[in-house]
């Protein structure tokens, strides 16, 4: 195994990296958020703190999360013709984020997220995919779309049958593909060889692996079985207790710092942003997951899904986390 890289920030570059292109493709959403006390039971009725209509979507907030950390990005995706379907288009375009792919669809409402946010900050989300159920896959622009970019970005907020032939086309013109298999669904065996980055939650590496994930012990053996169907680079997110990198050189966890959590919605798209032009730029993975979980813990101490991701300034002047541990 390879000695153990430190795992303390590198001093800032003299120049800055060359931002990375970063293609998204994925779900737009606006976000109809309920701060209420607790999730009510079956047959209870809450009284709750407040509502909010919110920009969101995974694919979205993973777009903002990428243009924030200062990657430059384009999304692929689906609205509606409707007031949430401007209103997403423009939020993305105040961030820098080039739109000339998004389609608007005349017969189909913007998406729609549902999400109650406890007092604990934990959250419960139901989805309608409106327009986000309408991405159609144009090969030959995405070759286009895909030349130079360091990163296809994906979730699984759209079609599975588009992501799968977003997945190969980007093999094909190699580019790198960073899945987010959220919600998670099964992925087609001939795909994984293709995907080199898959980020997942506790839940998720156990369903695609069938290996428990619930300690960072659990998640180095749930993503060695992942790698082992042909993922280069496998991160399991363990909310507050970080995440766990696994690649040929091992598994290493990256504990995360000790923060109040307020609303964590856009914890893992935000990571996920960091992560992707981290590596973009040409950083360890080591470092870029490092820099993923600070930016996390900075992204639940605030409310709302794209509002909470933070700058990549704002990141950086974080304080570090623990050092990471090799498992």
């Amino acid at each position: 195994m390879s000695p153990k890289p430190s795992s303390r920030s590198p001093e800032p570059p003299s120049v800055p990296p060359v931002p990375p292109r970063i293609v998204v493709l994925g779900s737009l959403n606006m976000d109809l958020v309920l701060r209420v006390p607790h999730a009510p039971a079956a047959g209870e009725t809450l009284i709750g703190h407040s509502i909010a209509n919110i920009p969101g979507g995974k694919g979205a907030n993973q777009a903002v999360s990428c243009a924030r950390e200062g990657g430059q990005v384009r999304m692929i995706g689906c609205v509606g013709d409707d007031a949430h379907g401007r209103a997403l288009r423009e939020s993305l375009e105040r961030d820098g984020i080039d739109t000339a792919a998004l389609r608007t669809v005349d017969a189909e409402p913007t998406g729609t997220a549902l999400i109650l946010v406890e007092d604990s900050g934990q959250n419960r989300i139901v989805m309608i995919p409106g327009a986000n159920a309408k991405v159609e896959i144009d090969e030959a622009a995405l070759r286009e779309q895909l030349h130079g970019a360091a990163f296809l970005v994906m979730q699984f907020e759209t079609p599975m049958e588009q992501v799968a032939r977003a997945i190969s086309v980007a093999h094909e013109a190699g580019c790198k593909v960073l899945l987010n298999p959220s919600p998670v669904q099964a992925i087609a065996e001939p795909l994984w060889p293709r995907i080199d980055t898959l980020v997942v939650n506790e839940i998720e590496a156990q369903t695609l692996c069938g290996q428990s994930a619930d300690s960072p012990q659990d998640a180095a053996l749930a993503g060695r079985a992942l790698r082992a169907k042909g993922i280069a680079r496998v991160v399991v997110t363990l909310g507050s207790r970080g995440a766990v990198a696994i690649d040929a050189d091992g598994a290493r966890h990256h504990p995360a710092p000790k923060v109040q959590a307020v609303d964590t919605t856009a914890a893992g798209d935000t990571f996920l942003g960091a992560l992707a032009v981290a590596l973009g730029e040409g950083q360890s993975f080591d470092e870029a997951v490092r820099l993923g979980v600070r930016a996390a813990a900075l992204c639940i101490q605030q409310p709302g899904a794209q509002p909470s991701i933070p700058q990549r300034d704002a990141v950086l002047q974080s304080p570090l986390p623990p050092d990471w541990i090799t498992l």
